[in-house]
C-alpha cells in the first residue's frame, strides 16, 4: 500500500472540515500520516509516497516549497477563497481516486525560481519561489533604483519605481497579472518580468527564457526593501546588493483534475476574457 501524508491547515475551519471528508478517500488507496504543523522541516528519512495538501493556494505553494527536496507529488485540495492551483474538491478527489492514486496519477510540472542575494559585503542568502519573486521598494515608500541584467547582458537597464516582479508562469495570474503583466500558460518555459510603476512609459512588461539567469543590482533603497518570496518569505535587501534568479534545478510536482483544463479554469476563476455586462 501506498504512504500518504495528510497535511492540513487548521487555521481555516474549512480545511478541517473538508479534511475529514476527504481522509476516508485517500485510506481507501494509502496509508494516511497526519501532518499537523504547517513549518517544521520534515526529516529527509520521511518516507511517503504521496501528499494530500488541503489549504488555499497560499498553502499549497508553501508546501510545495517545503516538500520539494523529496520529489513527490502532491494533491491538492481547495479549502480557499481562489482554488486556481489547489485544483481538487471533495467530490472531485472521490469521483478521480482510482487514478489520483493509482500508480500513473496525471501530472503536472511547475517550474520555480532560484533565489539568491548577493549583499555588498559578500554574505549570501538564497530562496526558492513557485510564484513570483518580487523587489517591492517598503517604508518609507520613495521609490527605488535598480540596475537590470538578463542573460548576463552587459548593458542593461535601470528601473526606478516602486520594484519589479518577476514571475513564473504559475505566478504570471497573480500580482504580476494585477500589475498589467501577460498571463503565461504553465507549459511555457518562460518568466515574466513585470515593473511596479515604473517612471517610463516605454518600460514594458517582457517575457524571458526561464534559462536565462536574471540580476538585479540594488543602486538606491529604503529601509524597508527587500525581496518577497510568494509573499510568504522577506528578504532585506541594501544598497549594492545583487539579487539574482534563475530557473530552480528542480520541479514541483502537482497531481492534476482530469475534470479540470486550464482555459477553462482560468474563464470561471479568474474572468479572463468577460464581456462587459450589457443591459438586457
Amino acid at each position: 500500500m501506498q504512504r500518504a501524508l495528510l497535511i492540513v491547515n487548521h487555521d481555516k475551519p474549512e480545511a478541517a472540515r473538508t479534511a475529514e471528508a476527504i481522509r476516508p478517500i485517500v485510506a481507501r488507496h494509502a496509508s494516511v500520516e497526519v501532518i499537523e504543523a504547517l513549518e517544521e522541516p520534515l526529516a529527509a528519512a520521511w518516507a511517503f509516497d504521496f501528499a494530500v495538501v488541503v489549504g488555499g493556494d497560499g498553502t499549497l505553494i508553501a508546501q510545495a516549497r517545503r516538500l520539494l527536496d523529496f520529489g513527490k507529488p502532491i494533491v491538492g485540495v481547495n479549502a480557499g477563497r481562489l482554488g486556481f492551483l489547489a485544483e481538487f474538491d471533495a467530490s472531485d478527489l472521490e469521483k478521480h481516486a482510482g487514478l489520483v492514486f493509482g500508480a500513473k496519477p496525471p501530472l503536472r510540472e511547475r517550474m520555480l525560481l532560484a533565489v539568491e542575494v548577493e549583499r555588498a559585503s559578500g554574505v549570501r542568502e538564497s530562496g526558492t519561489a513557485i510564484n513570483d519573486a518580487v523587489i517591492t521598494a517598503g517604508a518609507p515608500h520613495r521609490m527605488i533604483e535598480m540596475s537590470l541584467r538578463i542573460d548576463d547582458d552587459d548593458t542593461g537597464v535601470d528601473i526606478i519605481g516602486d520594484g519589479v516582479i518577476i514571475a513564473t508562469p504559475t505566478g504570471s495570474t497573480a500580482y504580476s497579472a494585477s500589475a498589467g503583466g501577460p498571463i503565461v500558460h504553465p507549459d511555457v518555459g518562460g518568466v515574466t518580468i513585470t515593473p511596479i510603476c515604473a517612471q517610463s512609459l516605454a518600460f514594458r512588461p517582457v517575457v524571458v527564457r526561464s534559462s536565462d539567469p536574471i540580476a538585479l543590482v540594488m543602486r538606491r533603497v529604503n529601509d524597508g526593501t527587500c525581496v518577497v518570496l510568494d509573499g510568504q518569505r522577506y528578504i532585506s535587501l541594501g544598497r549594492g546588493d545583487t539579487v539574482r534568479m534563475r530557473e530552480h534545478a528542480r520541479k514541483a510536482l502537482f497531481v492534476a483534475n482530469p475534470s479540470n483544463r486550464y482555459w477553462d479554469a482560468l474563464r470561471a476563476k479568474m474572468k479572463w476574457a468577460a464581456p462587459p455586462s450589457y443591459r438586457s
